[in-house]
């Protein structure tokens, strides 16, 4: 027999393991076998006989027989199974296991008793013995047997630390009496655990992973969550004897997984726009319910007016203004003041040393019998009524600079905030402050282009007696910005007015500010008293020359990008009709009483900027009754981006034109335009007013000078019929001198035109001269060379328009406040 190993080799498992087969060995104290088993036989391949009376050293090996006598006679003591190699009947090498028992001696001596068994077998035996020895009072996975009818039978060591007290008291209960709670995920909602289990029951098809939470009888009042797992347990035969749950408490892990998610929602929803005040929302939503149960966000005055905070600001705590709160309950019972109202925090509070120190101050238990709290009785007042337990305040920093801070607390949720809560809700607040610092200053500069633009428009649009104007002008969303879009109503000579609405290209202060140089080229040309299509090509020409300032300054850049689009017309209230032209841009609509809406076929110009193609204009009948709309491309596509679609509902909204402008435009507001609308929107609808024939007189006079004393009789006669005769003189002196200047500088035919336009009396003179006539101071001993400098003495307003044949003088005078309305219109 071999010396057997001994230290590590010493396998101290009791006699045998179970389940294992061991071979029973009598020996006496000299060491010669007594007693043989039948399992000896087996294992060794001797026959009793063989080896009855035999020495046990005759078991060894041959190169291991030494001294067996000796370690038998000592290990007999121990009974430690220990590690040897014996000699088998038919010569090889059995490694194997032995130990020994020494049984009460006889009269013979002391006796022997050893067990023999395969070192392969004990090795199984021993690991499997290891196993259920670890699985039942080691292992960190919690097992629960229940039996056929789905009651608890049996729990190891980790399960039953969550069942405190005896463990009897727990047996024949079900899963959900146990542990009351829901599933989380990775199940059909509708079935219970119960009836998952009883599905593995019938089924033997295991479920593995279902999460699951409630609150276990060791931690009432607190939330865990489990990963379950269910097996069949079930007999040789296959008869099913209950279901084992394996169960692991996950909660941190689940907790892990839900801050995680939280980061990644709050990285697609805080910040989505440049909308300061939307912004602030989002992290509040973030923030309630999944993290607090209310949260306050606080921001320095500076910040949400849009200014630039210093790094001083932070400690002006005076200046703190609520910007949003949220809550688990829609009543806001947490909430002190109302949004945009100054906060007010005591000195010595947590948002006080939050702010001064820019560090976040975690009170996991709130102390009520605070100082800083005391001194704030309404704040106490509430705390102390809903029962809230837990504080945080987090600094809202970018940029170095603290802009605001973030309140949470908890009333609803029993658990405290813990430090993980700590570091989820500064990432948290790093990331909004960043994003409201971007919305700060894109509001700034967004505020900043938008005064530009208003200042730039018109105001208010002046009153005109050929035309009664409403207007609407919407600027884009936060994320497009503030556009190019503009609108005008102008007065031109003899009781005409001009209407224009234009759209440059892009977005933001560079758009605004072309948009205003456009605006003011239009009233220069206008004032020029150029047809449509000619007005056109100058401002080409303009936007050409601003497109090269441009591209020479951003070789490289958007900023080069010069373009716009424009409508222009002109509207004769004397011959109703209306020129336009227009350059990129949509045409009119003309609403009519009788008839649907009309889009008028104006030839389609290129727009602004592109340069080498002629505008043409065209000339519109404009019936009484009818309304004109002008309007940018963004009212026809706001709310599908379908141009087709806008046409339709725009005259779906100008139909039944005689309802007030205002009412119209409201109307087109609501039919094609979001809330937001993706672009600026600029649309203007008039109503055009033509002058009475009885308010219009018309004469023709040949070239000769009898016709200047004509011209006075005529005038002198209409004023009267008009009961205008304070008018006579001035009108006469100004007609005198036009009629004048027609016969001598002129070619025929001449025709002298009155009208009675309202608040004033248009003197107008035709020829068919393109000389122009200028003003000169004359010298004393000069005969002529005053006349247009009289006019300019008695007319507040004068000038000269050009026609396709010639041109028009004309002299404006206003009529006295009493004459307005009288009769003989």
């Amino acid at each position: 027999m071999t010396t057997p190993s001994t230290g590590a080799g010493a396998v101290g498992l009791g006699v045998s393991p179970r389940g294992m087969r061991a071979a029973a060995v009598m020996v006496d104290g000299q060491g010669l076998v007594t007693g043989w088993s039948p399992e000896a036989e087996r294992f060794l391949g001797y026959r009793a006989q063989e080896v009855l009376g035999r020495s046990i050293d005759t078991l060894a090996t041959p190169a291991e027989g030494q001294g067996a006598r000796g370690w038998l006679t000592q290990q007999c003591v121990s009974e430690r199974w220990h590690f040897l190699t014996l000699r088998h009947s038919s010569g090889r090498r059995l490694p194997a296991v032995v130990a020994c028992r020494r049984l009460p001696d006889t009269l013979a001596g002391p006796i022997m008793l050893l067990f023999l068994a395969d070192e392969d077998e004990f090795r199984a035996c021993a690991m499997q013995e290891a196993m259920l020895h670890g699985i039942t009072t080691q292992s960190p996975v919690a097992l629960t047997i229940y039996d056929p009818h789905l009651r608890v039978a049996w729990a190891n060591t980790a399960a039953r630390q969550e069942l405190p007290g005896p463990f009897t008291r727990y047996l024949g209960r079900s899963k959900e009496e146990l542990y009351p709670g829901r599933q989380v995920q990775s199940a059909p909602r509708t079935s219970t655990v119960t009836q998952l289990m009883s599905r593995v029951l019938d089924t033997g098809e295991a479920l593995i992973g279902l999460h699951y939470r409630g609150q276990p009888p060791a931690d009432p009042g607190h939330e865990h969550v489990w990963s379950l797992s269910y097996y069949r347990l079930q007999d040789g035969e296959g008869r099913p004897l209950g279901v084992c749950e394996e169960s692991v408490d996950v909660t941190d892990l689940h907790q892990a997984h839900r801050r995680l998610a939280l980061l990644n929602e709050a990285s697609v929803l805080i910040g989505s726009t440049l909308d300061l005040h939307r912004t602030v929302h989002e992290l509040a939503e973030v923030l309630v319910p999944q993290v607090a149960d209310f949260v306050a966000v606080d921001l320095l005055g500076d910040v949400l007016d849009g200014w630039e905070p210093d790094v001083h600001s932070a400690g002006r705590n005076s200046d703190m203004r609520r910007a949003v709160h949220r809550s688990v309950r829609e009543d806001l019972p947490e909430a002190v003041v109302a949004p945009g109202e100054p906060v007010g925090y005591a000195q010595g509070s947590p948002q006080w040393h939050c702010l001064l120190t820019s560090q976040p101050v975690l009170n996991a238990v709130l102390d009520l019998s605070s100082p800083w709290l005391l001194r704030d009785p309404v704040r106490y007042a509430h705390m102390h009524a809903l029962g809230i337990h837990s504080h945080l305040v987090v600094p809202l920093r970018a940029r170095e600079i603290t802009m605001g801070v973030a309140t949470l607390i908890r009333w609803r949720t029993p658990e405290a905030f813990a430090a993980d809560d700590l570091l989820l809700v500064e990432e948290l607040a790093a990331r909004a402050a960043v994003c409201i610092d971007n919305a700060r200053r894109y509001t700034r500069e967004h505020q900043s282009a938008l005064t530009l633009q208003r200042n730039l428009l018109p105001h208010e649009l002046p009153t005109h007696v050929a035309v009664e104007a409403a207007y609407r002008y919407l600027p884009a969303d936060t994320e497009a910005g503030v556009g190019g879009d503009w609108f005008d109503v102008l007065p031109l000579a003899c009781a005409r007015v001009g209407l224009v609405v234009g759209d440059v290209i892009g977005h933001g202060i560079h758009a605004a500010a072309t948009m205003g140089r456009l605006r003011t080229a239009v009233h220069t040309l206008a004032d020029l008293d150029l047809p449509p299509d000619e007005l056109l090509s100058h401002l080409d020409d303009l936007v050409q020359r601003l497109a090269e300032e441009a591209e020479a300054a951003h070789p490289t850049g958007v900023e080069g990008v010069v373009g716009a689009t424009c409508l222009y017309g002109i509207y004769d209230p004397v011959t109703r009709r209306a020129t336009f032209a227009r350059a990129g841009h949509p045409p009119p609509a003309v609403a009519h009483l009788e008839k649907a809406v009309e889009f008028p076929d104006i030839p389609a110009g290129p727009p602004l900027g592109v340069g080498g193609i002629p505008f043409e204009s065209a000339e519109v009948d404009i019936p009484d009754g009818c309304i004109l709309a002008l309007f940018t491309d963004g009212l026809l596509t706001a709310s599908d981006g379908d141009t087709e679609t806008g046409l339709e509902r725009l005259s779906f909204t100008l139909a039944h034109p005689d309802r007030s402008l205002e009412d119209m435009c409201d109307a087109m507001e609501q039919a094609l335009l979001p809330e937001r609308p993706p672009d600026d929107v600029a649309f203007l609808v008039a109503r055009p007013r033509p002058i009475d024939a009885e308010n219009v007189a018309t004469f023709d006079f040949p070239v000769e000078p009898t016709s200047v004393g004509q011209a006075r009789k005529v005038t002198s006669a209409r004023l009267t019929q008009w009961r205008l005769d304070e008018l006579s003189f001035s009108a006469e002196l100004i007609v005198s001198e036009l009629v004048t200047n027609a016969i001598r500088h002129a070619r025929p035919p001449t025709a002298l035109r009155l009208i009675r336009a309202e608040n004033r009396l248009i003197c107008a003179v035709t020829d068919h001269s393109s000389t122009s006539p200028h003003m000169r101071r004359a010298r004393l001993g000069d005969e002529g060379g005053r006349g247009l400098f009289l006019v300019a003495q008695f007319a507040p307003r004068w000038g000269t328009r050009y026609t396709a044949d010639g041109k028009v003088i004309w002299a404006e005078l206003p009529i006295p406040q009493s004459d307005f309305g009288s009769p003989g219109k």
